[in-house]
């Protein structure tokens, strides 16, 4: 079994934002498959599918991106999930906008919610798909709680495409392709 974890935070006043591209992931690989992310269980919008011959769990936790890590550690105690089979989608500020980065481990780069699924799962081996939103011109909060403008939005449909591409690799290939596929410079159009 794999799960799939989309950061961000609920409700209408974040949708879009860029601190949620992380549930847009989730939602686009839902919509794509036939997933149903309705069910509210650990803590987070659930659903349970299959893709390319694996169960695949996926979560849209509703703790909030700062408390990310209690959805994540309740589901995967449930299903006794292996570290290598959780893979983390989530917002990045450091990278370019629209930029994938996937790994196999690492530190949480500052990110609150992917230091949180550190401290509670107490290790940093586990996958993560980071997209770059773009570093921000003003505060961190606002950038991160701010929506892309027409010109970025185009951008990042294409990476929200591209990272939903790389997660179907991952669940079929693992992280080592999905690095090797999806990491570095999107292709031009």
């Amino acid at each position: 079994m794999k799960l799939i974890v989309g950061v961000g935070n609920p409700g209408a006043r974040y949708d879009r934002t860029r601190h949620n591209v992380g549930f847009d992931v989730v939602d686009q690989f839902a919509k794509r498959w036939g997933f149903d992310l309705s069910t509210e269980r650990f803590h987070g919008w659930f659903c349970l599918g299959d893709f390319a011959g694996e169960r695949v769990a996926m979560m849209k936790p509703t703790t909030f991106v700062n408390k990310s890590g209690r959805a994540v550690l309740a589901a995967g105690r449930f299903y006794k999930l292996e570290l290598e089979d959780l893979l983390v989608v989530t917002d990045d500020l450091a990278l370019p906008l629209g930029r994938l980065r996937m790994r196999a481990s690492g530190s949480s780069g500052g990110h609150k919610g992917l230091q949180d699924v550190i401290d509670r799962l107490g290790t940093n081996a586990w996958g993560r798909l980071r997209i770059g939103i773009g570093g921000p011109l003003g505060g961190a909060t606002t950038h991160v709680l701010g929506r892309f403008s027409e010109r970025e939005e185009e951008i990042m449909r294409r990476s929200r495409e591209r990272a939903t591409d790389a997660v179907e690799c991952w669940i079929e290939h693992g992280v080592d392709l999905a690095m090797t596929r999806f990491n570095g410079e999107p292709p031009s159009e």
